[in-house]
């Protein structure tokens, strides 16, 4: 499931937890887990709108799992231009 899901962010570049949620039909709550793989390998970043963040009056309107925001870094593979030729 991890490489479905690493391949799933890489095409999409940017996703909520909720729609990563829905898509592979788990919680939000597994869903972090898993996720936490690619966090912990420096591949993804979780982002929460300012919005998220400022605010502390206790709204229920917004599902917190739509306001978790992961986008893939990926680790890119460059050649240094030492090596080239």
């Amino acid at each position: 499931m991890l490489i479905k899901i690493r391949d799933y962010l890489k095409h999409q570049k940017v996703c909520s937890l909720a729609d990563l949620s829905v898509k592979f039909n788990t919680t939000p709550e597994a869903m972090r887990g898993m996720l936490s793989h690619w966090l912990r390998k420096g591949q993804l970043s979780c982002e929460q709108p300012g919005c998220f963040v400022a605010c502390k009056k206790g709204c229920v309107s917004c599902d917190p799992a739509e306001l978790e925001i992961y986008r893939w870094q990926g680790k890119s593979q460059h050649i240094p231009l030492s090596l080239i030729g």
